[in-house]
């Protein structure tokens, strides 16, 4: 909207917004002039007191001073209260000024908005401020803005470790509404700070995941979270809230910042904070009479501890304060001595290697309650070697600590232990005193031998009368060892109960003798070892099985080894035809458990023709064999009739279905005419034939076929070559190609390549198909050469 009008006179609203200006600026003008204000006349004060003057000569001199050092009356009346002060403002001034002693000139035209005047300006804000909210105004105003902060969140630190948000600027209302609480437990930025004494210095919120206050607001800004703590104790956490990324920070900001969190603490000590169920909590918390009437009432030992801190109000140890009735000194010093006394000086190592003082320190600072069970508190006293566990709790009432812990006792702890082992183990121990005749049995023991402990035990020398009575002999070596020789021993034996279930036991005994050298006393243990022996049983029958098992394997491997071989020797003589010379090489599986069922065939019909064929069953063994000879012989029956290949495979089908038992296989079928040099073949889901022709190996066609046995009935397609003299025809079983890493099509072009180096013979072309076989199967192997003379 323009502000102008007409010939340029400014508009009513342009008149308008530059009064709210003058008047905003009218403001900040009057609000810094009464920070300035306060600042000036405490420096007034000091030099009242310093000079031993009146007010007005007090003002006097400050002008005079101040001219005279070249700055302002502001500037130099925050130098007055940090020389006479010395507190953590003036440290973080002073080195935060030492830092910028070498820059120009022109950096003396901002001293009036120095880090010193806007720290000195937010105490004298907080310092005057009546809660909270007010603190963050002011720190907000004068010392977080300059630093480039946009939104502060001052948060009171709960006993129950809840947070509340007691102040904040830079945040709306409802954004300041959604976080006023924060229950314990809950992972926040906040919380995170309370966890390290230097808090959270986070980059990028975003990064983190952390929910926090303004984070739809500010995603990707910087974040700071800084414990809020005076004396030791932790009140709360300032966050400051960056609208953008936020670099490492130089060490005169991070006091600058720990300086203005400490200014929080003093406000959030003065003033409870607010809890959404405050009107049901009690309203005062107990002092420390009766935190040690408390600690009268527990069964358990108990220190009362109360901060103890120097003279700059830091937390340096706790005075034990009172020490309840059961606490026992774990190096036996009496109680009266313990009261009184410093942690760390009647305990040293408790801030050495024992980490309970840390947690001690964490509780009075946070109030959240610190319990840990089995906590070992060797390092409680330099002087005791014995290593101490207890169960610990410490909890923060008032201005006090209470330390509470239960000690376990070891001994009772390490018998528990073999107690709960015996029982497990099924093992009894005994002690027998030879001169007194008294006998010890521990429970377990009467519970091995079925007898109530209200009977009394046995004795050694009247064990073979319970036990087995062939293993008599074995009892009495057992007890001779023992007895006369004085050697520890062992033995095992059945031990018949008296409930008349029969056990079987081991015994384990070693003898004890006195100076004089004689036997007094036995001591031992029986162990139930039944369900081993009969693990043992069990795993020799197995064992017998398994070895009956296998013998019964390889003997049917031999077997269908030998039937194999009858049928189809590995090597056979070369096959003399009217032009044509047919070699067969057949390598059988590396395993002998799995020979298979690969065949071939070569015989002259009565027809003249030539039958070649190969094939190969499913699956290895006898019935994978059993299987081959009825189709090798079904064919060669079949191929008289004089049918072609497609019908001599569609009767071989039907066979494969109804006479081998649900068996399938996969075959080639082919009938070479010597007179017009032609090969009429069929497949049923066999790889097809190789043709070598002048250095040059190609595949027959694919032709369509069933594997034999599938269907009860299956058509197959028949194919005509016409070769010529020289030509060589390869007809192979998968053995000779299959690779587990490799498809066929990649093991076919191997093939290919290794078949288009044509030998002399036909017989060394086959025994270099089969040396240069890359298959890793150790599956069978079946090929057939013919080559047209």
């Amino acid at each position: 909207m323009d502000r102008e009008i007409g010939d340029g006179h400014p508009s009513p609203v342009g008149r308008l917004a530059a009064t709210v200006e003058r008047l905003r600026r009218e403001v900040r003008a009057a609000q810094a002039e009464s920070d300035g204000r306060a600042l000036t006349e405490l420096a007034k004060g000091i030099l009242v007191e310093r000079l031993r003057c009146g007010p007005a000569q007090a003002a006097r001199q400050l002008a005079e001073l101040a001219e005279q050092a070249g700055m302002t009356h502001l500037e130099f009346a925050v130098e007055v209260i940090n020389q006479a002060s010395r507190d953590r403002l003036s440290e973080v001034t002073s080195a935060f000024l030492a830092t910028t002693a070498g820059r120009t000139e022109a950096s003396a035209a901002l001293r009036s908005d120095s880090s010193a005047v806007r720290l000195r300006a937010a105490e004298s804000g907080a310092l005057a401020a009546r809660d909270a909210q007010a603190v963050a105004d002011s720190l907000m105003e004068h010392a977080l803005r300059p630093l480039g902060a946009e939104a502060v969140a001052i948060w009171a630190l709960g006993g129950d470790g809840s947070l509340t948000l007691a102040g904040c600027a830079g945040f709306s209302l409802a954004e300041a509404g959604r976080w006023r609480y924060v229950p314990p437990g809950v992972a926040t930025v906040a919380r995170r700070g309370l966890g390290e004494r230097t808090g959270q210095w986070i980059g990028c919120l975003s990064e983190t995941g952390l929910p926090s206050i303004g984070r739809h607001h500010h995603p990707d800004g910087g974040r700071v979270a800084v414990p809020a703590g005076t004396g030791g104790r932790i009140h709360g956490v300032l966050e400051i809230v960056w609208p953008t990324p936020l670099e490492p920070q130089p060490p005169q900001i991070v006091r600058q910042v720990e300086a203005l969190a400490e200014l929080c603490a003093h406000t959030l000590e003065t003033s409870a904070p607010h809890h959404p169920d405050s009107a049901a909590r009690p309203a005062v918390l107990p002092d420390v009479a009766e935190l040690m009437d408390l600690a009268d009432g527990l069964h358990d030992p108990a220190l009362v501890l109360v901060p103890r801190l120097d003279t700059a109000g830091e937390l340096v140890d706790f005075h034990i304060h009172h020490a309840n009735s059961r606490f026992l000194d774990p190096t036996g010093r009496p109680r009266s001595v313990v009261n009184g006394s410093m942690l760390l000086e009647a305990y040293p190592m408790v801030a050495g290697e024992s980490e309970l003082f840390e947690q001690i320190e964490r509780v009075y600072a946070t109030g959240e309650p610190f319990r840990a069970h089995r906590m070992r508190l060797t390092a409680l006293v330099d002087e005791v070697p014995l290593a101490a566990v207890a169960d610990i709790n410490i909890s923060r009432h008032g201005g006090s600590v209470l330390l509470l812990w239960r000690i376990e006792d070891e001994t009772a702890r390490l018998a528990s232990l073999l107690q709960h082992a015996q029982r497990l183990g099924r093992i009894g121990g005994f002690e027998e005193n030879l001169l007194t005749g008294e006998i010890t049995w521990n429970v377990q023991l009467y519970s091995l031998y079925g007898k109530p402990s209200a009977s009394g035990p046995i004795p050694l020398e009247d064990l073979p009368v319970h036990a087995h009575p062939d293993d008599a002999v074995a009892i009495g070596r057992f007890l001779r060892t023992l007895m006369h020789h004085r050697r520890p021993a062992s033995t095992a034996f059945r031990l018949q109960r008296p409930d008349g279930v029969t056990r079987h036991i081991r015994v384990v005994a070693e003898p004890e003798l006195d100076s004089d050298g004689r036997l007094f006393v036995v001591r031992g243990a029986y162990q139930d070892i039944s369900a081993h022996h009969w693990t043992e049983v069990a795993l020799a029958a197995t064992r017998d099985q398994l070895a009956h098992t296998e013998q019964q394997a390889i003997e049917r491997a031999r077997l269908t080894l030998q039937l194999q071989h009858a049928i189809m020797p590995p090597e056979q003589a070369p096959l003399e035809a009217p032009g044509l010379r047919v070699a067969v090489r057949y390598r059988p599986a590396e395993t002998q458990q799995l020979v298979g069922g690969d065949w071939y065939d070569a015989v002259v019909l009565p027809s003249r023709l030539v039958l070649l064929c190969v094939g190969d069953v499913a699956g290895h063994g006898i019935e994978a064999a059993t299987t081959m000879v009825v189709l090798r012989n079904a064919l060669r029956g079949l191929a008289v009739t004089g049918a072609g290949p497609a019908q001599l495979l569609a009767w071989l089908n039907m066979v494969a279905h109804h006479l081998t038992g649900a068996l399938t296989a996969t075959a080639v079928c082919g009938l070479y005419d010597p007179e017009r040099r032609t090969l009429r073949w069929a497949r049923a889901g066999h790889l097809p034939p190789v043709l070598v022709r002048d250095s040059e190996a190609t595949p027959l066609p694919l032709l369509k076929g069933m594997l034999l046995g599938a269907v009860p009935e299956a058509v197959y397609q028949e194919h005509e070559v016409q070769l010529a003299v020289d030509d060589t025809l390869l007809m192979y079983t998968d053995g000779l190609i299959e690779r587990r890493d490799r498809s066929v099509e990649e093991s076919l072009t191997q093939l290919l390549a290794a078949a288009r180096t044509v030998p002399t013979t036909l017989e060394q072309q086959l025994d270099r198909l089969l040396t240069y076989s890359k298959s890793d199967t150790d599956d069978d192997t079946c090929i057939v050469g013919v080559r047209v003379a």
